[in-house]
């Protein structure tokens, strides 16, 4: 685990002991904007027997919507939080989670979400956080063979409302990066009312 994953995992960790498994404790405004989010994310899914991994699982909430709308899937959650994946496990009984230490712990699977992993860059730069976003997003590449679907906040969110220890990304250059690296068909989804985008890496 290098610096950025440990205060990642603390960061989420103190989020979760505050507010519990609720869209709080995850670093989400409400629950109405997390569902907005699963859908966006799960248009990578095109096929109805399937594994995915929840990369950043939180406490689990996207196995509800999962449930919701696919009938046949193999679902494991990832997280780097302790603290996540026991909150997880406490609310999802029966379901797998996984306490991983970096995303090479991740197993093979068909394809992979994940949802607000790249928001919080604390203390740390622009120009610290941007190559550990890239870095994650080639090892998630390795681990997923039909496609996977990611979401970030975007550089054209109004002035007003951006935080310091948020990281807002170039959406433009995310879907270059993405083209260029893993897969002819990239899908960037930016027009459902949220400051943020969501990018479809889509290999089979």
């Amino acid at each position: 685990m290098n610096s950025i994953q440990k205060d990642v995992d603390s960061y989420y960790n103190d989020k979760v002991k505050t507010y519990g498994a609720t869209p709080k404790g995850v670093d989400w405004n409400g629950e109405q904007s997390q569902l907005l989010r699963f859908k966006q994310l799960s248009k990578i899914i095109k096929k109805d027997k399937f594994t995915i991994a929840d990369i950043g699982c939180g406490y689990g909430k996207y196995i509800e919507y999962l449930k919701d709308n696919f009938q046949n899937f193999e679902y494991v959650g990832y997280d780097i939080s302790y603290e996540m994946i026991k909150n997880a496990n406490k609310h999802y009984k029966g379901m797998s989670f996984m306490h991983i230490r970096n995303m090479s712990d991740l197993a093979i699977s068909n394809y992979g979400i994940a949802s607000g992993v790249f928001n919080i860059k604390m203390q740390y730069s622009n120009e610290a956080w941007l190559p550990y976003v890239l870095e994650t997003l080639v090892e998630i590449n390795k681990k997923i063979s039909n496609g996977f679907a990611f979401n970030m906040l975007t550089k054209y969110s109004d002035k007003k409302f951006m935080k310091g220890n948020l990281y807002y990304a170039d959406p433009l250059f995310i879907f270059d990066f993405c083209k260029r690296n893993f897969a002819k068909n990239i899908s960037l989804i930016h027009d459902y009312d949220l400051y943020e985008f969501t990018i479809l890496v889509t290999k089979d």
